[in-house]
């Protein structure tokens, strides 16, 4: 010690003097106690001159050492001896008059690994890098000052401490809990392996913010200095992932912008090609790479606008500036769209190359006034970039300029719903300057009523149920109102914004104006309802040409009778043949004319629907092709449970058309057989109308429903190539289809699918 002094007049302190262990006499109250001691405590623990008093006199022992002392010193204060040890050295605490001796002596089990243990532990300490020893059971039995200090407490309550207190939270960076089952410590134990550099959040009770720590665990191995157990390495980060989440929360942004978007985004290299690949770009000329990468790009641009194009770029180039031209960029489609196109420098220092260059295409509309009062904007950003990395800067920088190009209206929203930014285009297409919008309730300046004028609550509003449920939303029809009162019909993409727990902190909305579309909506209804007019006019036309063709036809008819029945047998052979013939053309075409007269009435006046079940349709359908089962041969099996809502005499029109067809074109030789079969698949009734007769080829199967089509000669099989024409209309008309599966020699299958909304199952089986 610096001053060696033990009370005088003592037998027992002079004879402590002459022992070759340290000896100390500590005398006076807690806080400003004075330590003395022998000779052999002076050289095992120097102390400057004058640090004799607390607290200076105990930096001459290890901390662990120290806390373990002081705890001894004063139970020793209170009367009762105590004993211990700590730091390799073993102590006895002694009460006595007017103070407490204290004797150390190298602790027997003291080795070279734990003067290792301890040299470690005093050189973290000074590179102020937490450590903390745990043993097998979590306990922590050593912590430096550093680890206490990143931990938030004092080395007395860290000591003895479980691995995680029970009310602390621990997350991960992406914001996840952290299970304490997941911890470096256990992990560490369960594995036997080293965990090294896990980022981990902490959140003490009371604490005003998270703390984030660089975790290191290291599970003991057998040459290790420290006794079973995992030594913890303690890193605060918290500064650092502050910036982190800032970076995060930038580049979202920028994210949401260009998502949003509908304008081209694109970088080049400094000599105006494209280095990789460019997908809106791609997405808007078509052109694939290996077309647009390099110079290709240029083939997208009119030919007549590639010299100013090009003279554009080497201007920008030669004079370090941003480059701007207008052109003509043809479209996926091969229309040209006249195209501004800007471009600006990123990175590189003044006076040399810059390595990129980051550009968009919009709309020649954009005017000059968004770009000044966006270059205000940018200002103000660059100003906040300066204060953070420079990786932030660039995302920063990267997303005004998008905002500068940008031809839609964007404005950005706090989690209350105030506007927080507006872009140019937005001021310009709602008549608002940019501050009468900023700091103002979005939806009560722009977003207050209906299209109709009646109020829009809210609660109902699709942006504000973003801004509650971080749900990005895309609106296809809907009005903001613009300055002077009138709405201005718009489609627009809110995109929440979150921050760096994941909670919605706001949105950006990136709307357009979309008059013209909803002009052309409307003119596309008139075309559509005079188009509706006119198809019932043919209708009508067809329904009365084939009812009054019948009157001509039938005293055409007449008269051929009356011919038949007074000359025939009077006149030659060949007069009763032409007859004959006569007749048989009469016939043929009032068969026709009937026919014609059926399908002009299909669908021509609004069905009566009513719930049928499909058994009892097939009944009647059974009962209209009873002869037609008797001539042939044939057999007819139906299983149709289930019902639907239709008009039932144009169902059972249509199922007998079918039979009728299976029955008819059968196989030579073979007796035809008819199967119908339904099931509800998804949404729909199905009913498949199965026959085993001739077939169709592929090529055939669309031609089979066009009117008058016909496959075969009128010999082999009668007809007039109508009925399947007259049962695609009459499915049409229920808002179902009709198809065909068949293959010469193997039947035919009709499948007609219905709406089943209304259709319920049940039993029915033939």
């Amino acid at each position: 010690m610096a001053s060696p002094s033990l009370p005088s007049g003592s037998d027992t302190a002079a004879l402590l003097r002459g022992l070759p262990d340290p000896v100390f006499w500590l005398s006076g109250p807690l806080g400003e106690e004075q330590l003395s001691g022998n000779p052999a405590a002076g050289e095992q623990f120097p102390l400057p001159e004058g640090a004799a008093s607390a607290p200076a006199c105990w930096a001459a022992f290890a901390p662990d050492l120290a806390a373990a002392l002081q705890a001894a010193a004063r139970q020793a204060q209170s009367g009762t001896a105590s004993s211990g040890a700590a730091g390799g050295w073993a102590f006895d605490a002694l009460p006595a008059e007017g103070g407490v001796w204290l004797r150390l002596r190298r602790a027997p089990a003291a080795t070279a690994a734990e003067e290792q243990l301890d040299l470690l532990f005093t050189v973290f300490e000074r590179l102020g890098t937490g450590l903390v020893l745990q043993d097998e059971t979590l306990n922590v039995r050593r912590a430096n000052g550093s680890a206490a200090r990143t931990l938030g407490l004092s080395r007395e309550q860290l000591r003895g401490q479980g691995s995680v207190p029970g009310n602390w939270e621990l997350r991960r960076p992406g914001g996840h809990r952290l299970p304490p089952e997941e911890t470096p410590t256990l992990r560490a134990l369960r594995s036997g392996q080293d965990e090294t550099d896990m980022r981990v959040g902490l959140l003490r009770p009371g604490a005003p913010h998270w703390r984030w720590l660089s975790v290191g665990a290291l599970a003991r191995r057998p040459a290790d200095p420290w006794p079973p157990g995992v030594l913890l390495v303690l890193r605060d980060e918290t500064a650092e992932q502050r910036v982190r989440e800032e970076l995060r929360r930038s580049e979202q942004r920028y994210r949401s912008l260009v998502q949003a978007s509908a304008q081209i985004v694109w970088s080049a290299s400094h000599d105006g090609e494209f280095r990789v690949s460019q997908p809106q770009w791609e997405a808007f000329t078509g052109q694939p790479p290996r077309e647009h990468l390099g110079g290709g790009w240029l083939q997208a641009v009119h030919p007549d606008d590639r010299e100013a194009t090009l003279a554009a770029w080497d201007q920008a180039i030669e004079r370090n500036e941003a480059y701007e031209v207008r052109h003509r960029l043809r479209r996926h489609d091969g229309v040209y769209v006249p195209m501004l196109a800007r471009a600006v420098q990123v990175g590189g220092e003044a006076g040399q190359t810059p390595p990129e260059w980051i550009g968009t295409h919009s709309d020649v509309t954009l005017q000059d006034a968004a770009e000044r009062a966006l270059q205000t904007l940018n200002a103000d950003l660059q100003l906040q970039v300066a204060e953070q990395t420079q990786e932030i800067g660039q995302v920063s920088r990267f997303m005004a300029l998008l905002l500068t190009s940008a031809g839609e209206g964007i404005f950005g929203l706090d989690r209350d719903g105030n506007n927080t930014f507006v872009n140019p285009a937005a001021s310009e297409l709602l008549g608002y300057s940019v501050s009468e919008l900023l700091g103002q309730p979005s939806h009560a300046k722009l977003h207050h009523h209906h299209a109709d004028g009646t109020p829009h609550l809210l609660s109902e509003c699709p942006i504000s149920q973003t801004l509650r449920d971080g749900q990005q939303r895309r609106v296809e029809a809907d009005v903001f109102w613009h300055r002077d009162g009138h709405p201005v019909p718009v489609a627009y993409v809110v995109t929440p914004t979150l921050d760096e727990r994941g909670e919605v902190e706001g949105a950006v909305v990136m709307f357009q104006d979309v008059s013209e579309q909803v002009r052309a909506h409307a003119e596309l209804e008139d075309a559509l309802h005079h188009l509706q007019l006119t198809n019932a006019d043919l209708e009508q036309f067809a329904y009365v040409a084939s009812h009054d063709l019948q009157e001509p036809l039938r005293t055409l008819g007449s008269y051929a009778e009356l011919l038949a029945r007074r000359y025939q047998g009077q006149l030659d052979a060949r007069a009763d043949q032409y007859i004959a013939f006569m007749l048989d053309a009469v016939e043929r075409m009032r068969s026709l004319i009937q026919d014609l007269l059926a399908f002009s009435r299909v669908g021509r006046n609004e069905l009566e629907l009513s719930e049928v079940t499909l058994d009892s349709l097939m009944q009647q359908t059974a009962r209209n092709v009873e002869a037609a089962l008797e001539s042939s041969g044939g057999a007819l099996t139906w299983d149709t449970p289930g019902t639907a809502l239709a008009q039932p005499s144009l169902l059972v029109q249509l199922l007998t058309n079918l039979v009728s067809n299976g029955l008819k074109f059968a196989r030579p030789g073979v007796p035809p057989a008819v199967e119908v079969v339904s099931s509800i698949v998804g949404n729909e009734q199905r009913i498949e109308v199965r026959d085993n007769g001739i077939g169709i080829g592929s090529e055939y199967h669309e031609r089979v429903f066009t009117i008058f089509q016909r496959l075969h000669l009128r010999e082999d099989y009668p007809g007039n190539g109508i009925g399947l024409a007259i049962a695609r209309k009459i499915v049409a008309a229920h808002g179902g289809s009709l198809t065909l599966k068949s293959q010469p020699g193997e039947g035919s299958t009709f499948i007609i699918s219905l709406p089943a909304d209304h259709a319920a199952k049940v039993g029915g089986h033939q």
